[in-house]
């Protein structure tokens, strides 16, 4: 059982934060409607259910104490869940919404062109998706899933392969035709284009053509559609996943290099929190998942 004393109303919690981050009575009334003394009150009533003080009083100003700071995030991040639950419910009355963080380049050229399809064989779903390039706390960020490269490591998650990334080095019709490439020693001398999360990929790349590895210098992104759209402008030449290299090389705005599709240095997998295991809209979609890959 939850202890009501570690359980404030949300009007405290409102108040408290409020006047935490705004940094006055007066400004947290104005945000909530409410009169200066309201407020006031609200805070004294949450640090006497509290048993301490959360702010030190000089001269009818209140200063936060170090731990209202640390308590200050965790009520923040408490009230942001609250509120996009319950807009979640608003938006989808049937509780099916799935708010899924995707892998920026995974989610616009894989994931996007096939969701059309699961939505139409699941309408009672709602899919919301943002963007994460990196891992984040489940807990702090309110994801029921995210879309994960690298290995099966994310702590206190559930995990399901989705497939290993195959890599294929592209190049510009232009800059092929500048500096042709028949063989890896053909690559020296060229701008090799590399992603901060892949430091390894070129030397595996160049592994695989049976080359030691050439030496790397080119521009450095972070993110898949810049590097593709630099390679395309003929700035370097670009490694990437089969599934942005395939289409790429069929709409003829790059050329493959030697060998294609070799094998990199991680996968894709979906991940999600230990306690959304059996949460129905995550369950349909990493069983409908499965069957895409599978397929």
């Amino acid at each position: 059982m939850r202890q009501r004393r570690f359980l404030p109303s949300l009007s405290l919690l409102a108040a408290f934060e409020s006047v935490l981050r705004t940094g006055s009575t007066s400004a947290a009334a104005r945000e909530l409607d409410l009169t200066q003394g309201t407020v006031s009150r609200l805070v004294q009533n949450l640090e006497s259910q509290l048993g301490r003080p959360l702010f030190e009083r000089h001269r009818q100003k209140l200063i936060p104490t170090e731990a209202a700071h640390a308590y200050g995030r965790d009520v923040s991040r408490a009230l942001d869940l609250i509120q996009r639950a319950s807009m979640e419910l608003v938006a989808n009355p049937g509780g099916g919404t799935l708010s899924l963080a995707i892998l920026p380049a995974f989610g616009t050229r894989w994931l996007a062109p096939r969701l059309g399809a699961f939505l139409i064989k699941h309408p009672g779903i709602t899919i919301n998706l943002a963007t994460r390039l990196k891992r984040f706390n489940f807990a702090a960020e309110g994801f029921d899933a995210a879309i994960h490269f690298g290995t099966d490591d994310w702590r206190d998650a559930g995990h399901m392969k989705l497939f290993e990334e195959r890599l294929t080095a592209c190049i510009s019709r232009e800059l092929f035709a500048q500096h042709p490439i028949r063989s890896a020693d053909d690559m020296a001398g060229l701008p090799l284009l590399q992603l901060e999360t892949r430091p390894s990929a070129w030397p595996i790349w160049f592994a695989a053509q049976g080359s030691e590895a050439a030496t790397v210098t080119g521009m450095l992104f972070d993110q898949f559609a810049t590097m593709t759209q630099a390679a395309i402008s003929g700035l370097g030449v670009a490694l990437l996943p089969e599934y942005l290299a395939s289409a790429e090389i069929a709409e003829g705005r790059l050329l493959p290099v030697l060998e294609q599709s070799v094998p990199g240095a991680g996968s894709y997998w979906l991940v999600w929190p230990q306690a959304r295991q059996n949460f129905p809209p995550l369950e349909t979609f990493r069983s409908w998942l499965k069957n895409e890959i599978s397929g």
